[in-house]
């Protein structure tokens, strides 16, 4: 705690050499500056009408050339570019284009949590709603980024909010499954409204619910941020968040691959009398039944369009993968009539925050659900800032770096806490921007305002949202099934950090068992309460349980916690878990066969002393390794 209470100075202790030396009547090079230069204002006047100051001389080709064998083989040939540290100075055009295509890199992953919860498969919503949640999280975006990039002090303490690097803000997948599993059991209890035949219509006072124990929750996050990070991950570790990440990711892919097939809608139980014998529905313009091969030839559409830009795509389209695939898709499905332009053409032109609302209230049975999910959204955005330091080649250690994470958690904190008050989903800091900053040597935060900048621009146009909610539900399908499987990767990745003892094979172990059971088999624990009386209450608290044990990655990270506090640790295990690790990967211990040769010869020569191994050589040799 006391990391975060000092006064710290913030200035870089290195800095990357420039690359070419300043002009001697104005004391700044140009884009190959790392860090701001200060100056005076007849300087910042010249500059200003300079070429430096729009164009500079960076190498925008590289940019844009696609990654063709006999085209990178010219360009290998070029010097590397130089690196812009967090305060350089971009020249305009560089930071417009590294905004945009800051903008771009998250925009699938922005737009697909809104469009899941108001459809059909969260509180169908009419397009209208729809359109408007989704504009109303590209504007918040806009605003939660721009608070993360500044990093405030809070007056009169050592505390922080925001990081001060590019750590871009996104609505959360995390809250997916648990939002859909929610406004499910609100349509079982009939606190949701359906029609004589089952279908279910829209319920903007369960959106509301939602968002509304969203803020309240919101505050258990924000208190979070004055925890140590080291205490955090004492109680979350690796073990805990990469089960819940693999759980979620598998959880959301169901999803994505639901709207592959046509949607995931009354449709998607195939239907054969009805309005939705066909997806999405019979009146559609192009409807085909659930599982047709135009529809997973629409998804595939996208699927291999990401494939064939990550192999043959230049830096700027690599980053820009997933939404130019959704671009395609959207293209082919165009042209072979699946779009309805109705919507489009009934959006308004221009639109904002609170245009329209939803009647906010706190349901119990969401509380302690949504604290789980709050304390993983929370572990991921420490592990993203991590990352984005890293690639910003700042400091990952020390108290400049722990109140960068202090003031990350608190600022994703409010802008959960402000969000939902303007009727938007949790936010978390996104990590795929980080690819963006690694491969244009960019870390500058000239860039990350631009991407505000873009992300506001595409907010307030009415349309742009109106072209998601009209898009085919396969052509999502294609692009979220594609994102919701680099979660399910993610996790995996987290997990190749612990040592695989049989204490972490029994947390796995144990934690997974209902995790995928509630995957496999999401209605074995709807039955388990048979209550019908009057006490609203009970049933509350009965449905809270429900929740909890249905949301396969809630279960997971209660289990996997508790076992994690009260499993003791063996050190000896540990080691020797880490020497059949390195054995078989092949390392050569010298210390190690060192070690074994002394025990040998102190069994043929008891009488040698002098070659008497000390306790645990063994294991200090694989742990220095």
């Amino acid at each position: 705690m006391s990391d975060f209470t000092n006064d710290v100075d913030e200035k870089r202790t290195h800095s990357p050499p420039a690359v070419s030396s300043p002009p001697p009547a104005l004391p700044y090079d140009g884009p190959h500056t790392v860090e701001e230069t200060k100056l005076t204002w007849p300087q910042r006047a010249r500059w200003l009408f300079s070429r430096d100051a729009w164009v500079g001389d960076y190498d925008y080709a590289a940019l844009f050339t696609p990654n063709i064998p006999w085209l990178t083989a010219k360009r290998a040939r070029k010097v590397e570019a130089p690196f812009f540290a967090i305060d350089a100075r971009l020249p305009f055009l560089l930071a417009i284009l590294l905004g945009f295509q800051h903008a771009l890199a998250m925009l699938a992953g922005l737009t697909s949590p809104p469009l899941i919860l108001a459809g059909s498969g969260g509180a169908n919503l009419s397009a209208a709603d729809q359109q408007y949640v989704i504009s109303a999280a590209l504007i918040f975006c806009a605003f939660g980024t721009a608070v993360q990039i500044t990093r405030f002090k809070i007056w009169n303490t050592g505390y922080y909010i925001g990081t001060g690097l590019i750590s871009v803000v996104g609505t959360s997948f995390g809250i997916v499954p648990l939002a859909t599993n929610y406004l499910s059991l609100r349509y079982k209890r009939g606190t949701c409204p359906s029609d004589a035949n089952g279908v279910h219509l829209p319920c903007p006072e369960g959106y509301g619910a939602l968002i509304g124990t969203c803020a309240v929750t919101a505050l258990f996050q924000i208190l979070m941020a004055f925890i140590p990070p080291k205490a955090l991950r004492r109680i979350f570790p690796p073990i805990v968040t990469g089960c819940v990440l693999v759980l979620g990711g598998i959880n959301l892919v169901s999803a994505g691959m639901n709207n592959w097939a046509g949607g995931s809608g009354s449709c998607a139980a195939r239907p054969t009398t009805g309005d939705f014998v066909n997806c999405p529905s019979n009146s559609a313009p192009h409807p085909l039944p659930w599982g047709s091969p135009e529809f997973i030839g629409l998804g595939f559409s996208v699927f291999i369009s990401i494939i064939l830009i990550e192999r043959f795509g230049s830096a700027f389209m690599k980053n820009a993968s997933v939404i130019l695939g959704l671009i395609v898709g959207i293209i082919i499905s165009a042209a072979t009539g699946y779009w309805d332009r109705s919507s489009i053409d009934a959006a308004p032109g221009i639109t904002f925050i609170w245009t329209t609302t939803f009647p906010l209230s706190v349901d119990g049975t969401l509380v302690l659900p949504l604290i789980a999910t709050l304390i993983t959204i929370a572990l991921e955005c420490i592990a993203d800032i991590t990352a984005s330091c890293d690639v910003s080649e700042v400091e990952v250690e020390g108290k400049v770096f722990n109140t960068r994470i202090q003031g990350g958690v608190l600022a994703d904190g409010l802008n959960s806490l402000i969000g939902a008050l303007a009727t938007v989903t949790p936010t978390t800091t996104f990590a795929q921007n980080n690819g963006v900053i690694s491969l244009t040597r960019t870390a500058s935060r000239s860039a990350g305002y631009c991407c505000c900048f873009w992300l506001f621009i595409m907010g307030i146009v009415g349309k742009f949202g109106a072209v998601f909610v009209a898009m085919p539900s396969p052509v999502l399908g294609g692009m979220t099934t594609y994102l919701f499987t680099s979660i399910v990767v993610s996790g995996i990745r987290v997990l190749g950090y612990i040592t695989w003892t049989r204490r972490s094979r029994f947390i796995l172990t144990a934690s997974l068992a209902l995790g995928v059971a509630s995957i496999v088999v999401p209605t074995w624990f709807s039955y388990f309460f048979t209550y019908a009386g009057d006490n609203q209450a009970l049933q509350g608290f009965l449905d809270a349980i429900e929740l909890i044990v249905s949301t396969s990655y809630v279960i997971a990270t209660f289990i996997a916690v508790f076992l994690n506090l009260i499993l003791p640790e063996s050190e000896a295990d540990v080691a020797n878990e880490r020497r059949k690790t390195l054995l078989a990967l092949g390392v050569e211990l010298s210390e190690l066969n060192q070690s074994r040769n002394n025990r040998v010869d102190q069994v043929q020569d008891p009488e040698v002393d002098s070659h008497r191994p000390e306790k645990g050589t063994v294991e200090q040799s694989v742990n220095q390794v």
